[in-house]
């Protein structure tokens, strides 16, 4: 943490000091917004009694249209120490989750390693869902290799133009082609239980934002051409135009369209995309977003 280069970013900040990452946090404990059951997931991550995710303060990529925006900043949370994050999962495995699911990890990816080992001596079992955004750096999730079982990841940007804008990271499509494909290699191609719940695997998720479906489609294309059914697509309409959003990126000031997202769907269809879950109905609310209230922390 003296010189941390943990995500693409590489800022270097001495966060054993206190300073902050680009990320806004620093190595001062682990700060943690909430730990609790969490039933909207995909299907086969949250089931019927929920993913036991513990969503973590701040974001190394920070999108300027982050639904979870009230944290990225990491102006909110609980600090907790490396030993009562093992505790946590192991109360979100009592409580009946499905997994672990770790949401924005990456900045404090060695103290993961060593509360999910400590954890797993415990009797911990069940699954370890890295959830992140798809800028990653290689060498940080070679780290995670006999960590994680599921990697549920973004997948955002095709275009450079569009990551530049929107997450100040021009790199982006290129960083996350590189890190999709550690990825794959780590977990290979996915498991189900009896109950159709992932045990190992990749899910790559895409939020469709307005006005961009061209993107979208660039994004489906790429990862079906390159891993066909190796990996799960996540096609979402749930985006939510926050105020902030509105005032600043007036073309991201509305919802998608049902005309729109029909149209990815039927191009992922086009191209012969099976392995794939959809949205339907009215997805895009601000009710979906989870209280940060330190629940469980």
């Amino acid at each position: 943490m003296s010189e941390c280069k943990l995500c693409p970013r590489e800022c270097k900040a001495d966060r054993s000091k206190g300073q902050r990452g680009r990320c806004q946090v620093s190595g001062e404990g682990i700060l943690v917004a909430r730990a609790a059951l969490h039933l909207w997931e995909e299907p086969c991550i949250s089931g019927e009694h929920g993913s036991g995710a513990v969503f973590f303060c701040g974001c190394p990529l920070r999108c300027v249209y982050c639904q979870n925006s009230q944290i990225s900043g990491a102006e909110r949370g609980k600090r907790i120490s490396k030993e009562r994050l093992a505790e946590i999962f192991l109360v979100l495995a009592k409580k009946g989750a499905a997994n672990v699911n770790l949401v924005t990890p990456t900045h404090y990816t060695p103290e993961i390693i060593w509360a999910v080992e400590r954890a797993r001596q415990c009797g911990l079992k069940i699954p370890i869902v890295y959830n992140c955004s798809g800028y990653e750096k290689v060498e940080t999730l070679e780290t995670l290799k006999d960590t994680v079982d599921i990697y549920l990841t973004d997948f955002k940007y095709m275009e450079e133009e569009m990551a530049s804008r929107y997450s100040s990271a021009p790199d982006y499509p290129q960083v996350a082609k590189k890190a999709l494909a550690e990825m794959v290699c780590q977990a290979g191609p996915p498991v189900f239980d009896s109950d159709g719940m992932m045990t190992r695997g990749v899910i790559v998720r895409h939020l469709l934002l307005p006005g961009h479906r061209k993107n979208a489609e660039a994004v489906v294309k790429y990862v079906h051409e390159k891993f066909k059914n190796q990996v799960y697509l996540s096609l979402m309409n749930q985006y939510t135009p926050l105020p902030q959003v509105k005032r600043l990126y007036p073309e991201l000031g509305r919802k998608v369209g049902k005309r729109e997202y029909e149209c990815l769907v039927d191009y992922a269809i086009s191209l012969g995309v099976e392995c794939a879950y959809i949205q339907e109905g009215k997805t895009a609310k601000e009710s979906f977003i989870p209280d940060f209230d330190c629940e469980g922390v």
